[in-house]
């Protein structure tokens, strides 16, 4: 059930966002393997007067997406492989990206957030048999 945050620069088109949230989702089920039907993503789009890279706006396109998923739930390894091909989606998508764009995978204990009323450990304990 991850959460996913996309700030791009300059704006991009309708289209376009469509298809940045097919891909990313995609790739966040591919290389997380998280299931698609929870995972969330909210594109912002901000001018390019909005956007700063040492204090001056940047001359390529930028981003900054972050996806919270539950601590634990992954290794480094898969945690890497999704900042590379997203990185790699985003510079596709959007052209050459700022150096200083940025893929943040932010882990969240299952106690402090979960989705349908439920925290991500109260849904695992539900499904542990009692003994």
């Amino acid at each position: 059930m991850p959460m996913l945050q996309l700030k791009v620069s300059p704006p991009q088109d309708a289209r376009r966002r469509t298809l940045l949230a097919q891909r990313i989702t995609a790739l966040t089920h591919e290389t997380l393997g998280k299931r698609v039907p929870v995972t969330a993503l909210v594109i912002e789009d901000l001018p390019k007067d909005r956007w700063f890279i040492g204090a001056e706006p940047p001359p390529e396109a930028a981003a900054w997406l972050e996806i919270s998923i539950t601590q634990g739930t992954n290794t480094n390894d898969e945690k890497q492989a999704f900042v590379e091909r997203t990185w790699q989606e985003l510079a596709q998508q959007l052209g050459p990206l700022a150096e200083a764009s940025y893929v943040i995978v932010r882990e969240v204990p299952a106690t402090d957030w979960g989705f349908g009323g439920m925290t991500q450990e109260a849904r695992k304990k539900s499904r542990t048999p009692a003994l």
